[in-house]
């Protein structure tokens, strides 16, 4: 099975996929962070010239989407402008709607709670929200994924979360409690390799099914 992912540095969805037997390529404007099969640029490009893909795992940036961040839309922060903020939310639609609409037959839009503006503008589909620690990975993380032609994850190695106050509370909190800096926003949007593993295995084997029955 063919498997492009999408908006992927880290390479770990890729690498998951390609352990489970199947033909994955990342593709994300930066290089790869793991030697593997990735494809430099924007995705666009590679959806013009390549259209054999069963299966797609997208992670597309979500700064202007989510809720969190719906209040600089009415005033801008420091060294941005109202429009900026609002031609980046309409420039963010355009590119989330594009990647549903892809000629895939399967695909994993990961996507957060969104602000009204964004609901308006995508109008996305049933979501599922789940947590590296429902994988084996001791993080809090929630993440959501709007899913066309494939099933909801199941748990695979359900951890018990620790009590609030606790020192491994904070630990398995790190991604939202990740120092402010220039690589922040990389090591809070870095896939855990658990869900990753999951996803290869569950979803992997839901469109190798379908190729078989087709």
């Amino acid at each position: 099975m063919r498997v492009l992912v999408a908006c992927e540095y880290s390479g770990r969805f890729r690498d998951a996929f390609m352990a489970a037997g199947h033909d994955a390529v990342s593709c994300d404007l930066l290089d790869t962070e793991v030697p593997g099969p990735h494809f430099k640029g924007d995705i666009r490009e590679l959806l013009r010239v390549d259209r054999r893909w069963d299966l797609m795992i997208a992670h597309p940036e979500c700064t202007r989407l989510t809720n969190a961040g719906v209040r600089w839309l009415k005033k801008a922060p420091p060294g941005k402008t109202l429009v900026q903020m609002w031609r980046d939310l309409f420039a963010g639609a355009e590119f989330y709607r594009f990647l549903r609409d892809a000629p895939i037959p399967m695909k994993a839009i990961e996507n957060p709670v969104m602000h009204c503006h964004a609901r308006e503008l995508i109008q996305p589909g049933k979501r599922q929200v789940v947590q590296p620690w429902w994988f084996g990975d001791p993080f809090f993380k929630a993440t959501g994924w709007e899913l066309i032609g494939l099933p909801p994850l199941k748990p695979t190695n359900k951890l018990t979360p620790p009590k609030k106050g606790t020192p491994e509370h904070k630990a398995w909190s790190a991604v939202h409690m990740a120092s402010p800096g220039p690589d922040r926003w990389k090591e809070r949007s870095r896939s855990f390799p658990g869900m990753a593993a999951a996803c290869a295995a569950q979803w992997g084997g839901v469109a190798e099914q379908q190729r078989a029955a087709a």
